[in-house]
């Protein structure tokens, strides 16, 4: 029973050898190293983007630019297939409904979102300079 024990031993042992010097037979190409796919952005890039699109297509209501409202409303939603936001709902209000519709509006308009799994819940800034 041992000697039997250590034959299977042997022969896999022996299986092993030959794949390893067969194996290191065979040249690695650069090429075979480069050719990894692209994993494209991370979701907190790709979240950041968003958000970036969002403020970028944001308009500021002039009543509130008037009055001096400022605040930040929070906006949640999906991403479609089809870049879209989806299922769109003012999570928190910036204290001036004004201002949540504009951020519930600008998402509603910005297009081409990256897609990303789950709901998400991005801020709206809305600040007006000295100038303004």
């Amino acid at each position: 029973m041992r000697g039997r024990v250590l034959q299977v031993g042997s022969t896999w042992i022996a299986a092993l050898v030959l794949a390893v010097a067969f194996s290191a037979a065979l040249p690695i190409e650069a090429e075979q190293i480069d050719a990894a796919p692209d994993p494209g952005p991370s979701a907190s890039e790709r979240i950041a983007e968003i958000h970036r699109r969002i403020q970028a297509v944001l308009v500021y209501p002039e009543m509130a630019r008037r009055h001096g409202l400022s605040g930040v409303s929070r906006v949640r939603f999906e991403v479609g297939g089809e870049g879209r936001a989806q299922n769109i709902e003012v999570a928190g209000t910036s204290g001036h409904g004004v201002l949540d519709r504009a951020a519930r509006r600008a998402v509603v308009e910005v297009v081409d979102l990256p897609w990303v799994y789950g709901r998400l819940e991005v801020p709206v800034r809305f600040a007006l300079d000295r100038e303004s």
